[in-house]
């Protein structure tokens, strides 16, 4: 009998991987993705105190109103100029990007390019 391993589990285990080794600090936190089938969402995290710096997704009213489908490459680029025009707002220019064990591809990507398009680098 094959026993199929739950996908999440893996994510999981590869995002604790890459966790050992990305930590954001003050000067450079780490923006986190996260997403689901209908959603995605992005946070700014300073590791060293534990605080979410600011967030953004999907849900946001901002981003909302614009999109008739959220669990899109396009709402994943809207999700990524609004965390980084709320990041610049806050001072922050430059961030540490942690995937979320997720592959950089589609709307991973996109959120990435959003955020570099509103000013951030990584």
């Amino acid at each position: 009998m094959i026993k199929l391993q739950d996908k999440n589990k893996i994510r999981l285990r590869k995002h604790a991987r890459v966790r050992k080794k990305i930590s954001g600090t003050a000067e450079r936190p780490r923006l986190c993705v996260f997403r689901s089938a209908k959603h995605i969402y992005a946070q700014v995290i300073d590791d060293a105190t534990g605080k979410t710096l600011t967030a953004a997704s999907t849900l946001d009213e901002a981003v909302k109103g614009k999109l008739s489908y959220t669990g899109n490459k396009g709402a994943a680029h809207e999700v990524g100029k609004l965390i980084g025009t709320k990041a610049i707002e806050q001072g922050i220019k430059q961030v540490v990007f942690d995937r979320g064990g997720y592959l950089y591809h589609g709307r991973v990507k996109e959120l990435a390019d959003g955020a570099r398009e509103a000013g951030l680098e990584f």
